[in-house]
C-alpha cells in the first residue's frame, strides 16, 4: 500500500533532536514495572534460550524482539509488554543469545539473520498453549529478523500468524552500518564495541581457544566487527556476505500478513536505503510509516496511560489486522 508519510506522530517540541530523541527515553523513561516470568528453552544446536513471559491467560500472544546489545528489560521492551498485556494480551519477550545475563554454550552471537532463534521461541510458544492469534513485534535488529522471518516463509507462514509490527528497522544492514559509522554517531558505536566486547571477553572465558579479544581495541565499525567475529563464527564470507544475507529488505515483497514499519526519518542509525519505499508500494500488506520525528526506538509520547506513540500505534494495528486480515 501507499507509503504512511503524514504520520500522525508529533515529536514533544522541545525534543525535536533525534539523538535526544533516541537518548533521552533510555535514561529517564520509567515504564510501568512487568513481573515476568522466565522460562529456559534448548535450541536445536544445544544451547538456551530465555524466554520472558506476561500472561492474562489469553488466546492471543505477542512475541516481542528486542535489538542489539537489548533484552527483555529494556525500556521499549517493557513499554511495549504492558501495553499489550493492559488489553488482555499474553506476551512473551525472548533474549536473543548472550542476552539474558549469561554466555551461551555454543560459540555465537545475536545477529541480525537469525530466524532460526526466533522459529525456536515460537515452535515453543505454539506447542504449549493453543494460541489462535500469534502477533510478531520487533526493534530495530530485532525488527530486522522479524521482517526477514515473514518475507522467508511467505504464503507457508503458519496461519496462526496474523500480523507484525516492528520500529527503527536496518533494512539494509550496510546502509546502516555506514551510517553508524560517521563521525556523528561515534558515541553509539562507543557504546556497542564496548558492550560487545564484554560479550567477547565472557565467551574467551567460557571457551578457552576458541575467540579472544586481542586487538580489539583497533574495531572501530561494525565492519571491523562483522569482519573479525560476526562473519566468520556464523558462516558468511565477511561483512559484506552477512549483510546482503541477512538484509530484510529482499524478504519484504514475500511478506502476506498485515505488516507495520516504523521508521522515523531523523533516525540517526538509518541511512536512505533504510527506508522500503518501493518495497512497500508493491506489496499491500506492507504498512511503511515515515514520521518526520522519533529517533531510534524513540516515539517519546507524554499521557496519563505512560504508553509511548510507537505502543499506542502497535496495538491499534494489531486490534484493526485481526479483525480485518484483508
Amino acid at each position: 500500500m501507499p507509503v504512511i508519510s503524514d504520520s500522525e506522530y508529533r515529536s514533544p517540541r522541545f525534543l525535536s533532536n533525534g539523538h535526544l530523541q533516541t537518548v533521552l527515553p533510555g535514561l529517564l523513561r520509567r515504564a510501568r514495572p512487568v513481573s515476568y516470568v522466565r522460562e529456559r528453552i534448548t535450541t536445536l544446536d544445544d544451547d538456551f534460550l530465555d524466554l520472558d513471559w506476561l500472561k492474562n491467560g489469553s488466546r492471543r500472544v505477542a512475541v516481542l524482539s528486542h535489538g542489539l546489545e537489548g533484552d527483555s528489560k529494556r525500556h521499549y521492551m517493557l513499554g511495549m509488554v504492558s501495553a499489550l498485556t493492559n488489553r488482555g494480551w499474553d506476551a512473551v519477550a525472548w533474549n536473543a543469545r548472550g542476552c539474558s545475563g549469561e554466555p551461551n554454550r555454543v560459540l555465537r552471537f545475536t545477529h541480525s539473520g537469525a530466524t532460526e532463534d526466533l522459529q525456536a521461541v515460537i515452535s515453543h510458544v505454539t506447542a504449549i498453549r493453543a494460541y489462535s492469534d500469534i502477533a510478531l513485534i520487533g526493534f530495530s535488529l530485532g525488527g530486522n529478523l522479524t521482517l526477514k522471518y515473514l518475507g522467508e516463509r511467505g504464503p507457508a507462514l503458519d496461519p496462526r500468524i496474523k500480523a507484525a509490527a516492528v520500529f527503527s528497522v536496518p533494512c539494509d544492514l550496510q546502509s546502516s552500518s555506514i551510517q553508524l559509522a560517521k563521525p556523528a554517531n561515534r558515541i553509539y558505536m562507543l557504546r556497542f564495541m564496548a558492550n560487545l566486547r564484554q560479550k567477547v571477553r565472557a565467551l574467551a572465558k567460557s571457551m578457552p581457544g576458541k575467540i579472544d579479544d586481542r586487538g580489539f581495541a583497533q574495531l572501530r565499525s561494525f565492519k571491523h566487527f562483522d569482519d573479525r567475529y560476526t562473519a566468520p563464527i556464523h558462516g558468511f564470507k565477511d561483512a559484506e556476505d552477512y549483510w546482503r544475507k541477512c538484509s530484510c529488505k529482499p524478504f519484504l515483497k514475500s511478506i502476506s500478513v498485515p505488516t507495520l514499519l516504523i521508521n522515523a526519518r531523523n533516525d540517526p542509525f538509518l541511512g536512505e536505503d533504510c527506508y522500503p519505499i518501493e518495497e512497500a508500494n508493491e506489496n499491500p500488506k506492507l504498512h511503511l510509516e515515515t514520521p518526520l520525528g522519533g529517533g531510534h526506538v524513540g516515539f517519546i509520547g507524554f499521557n496519563n496511560a505512560r504508553e509511548y506513540w510507537s505502543e499506542t500505534r502497535a496495538v491499534t494495528f494489531l486490534k484493526n489486522a485481526l479483525n480485518h486480515p484483508s
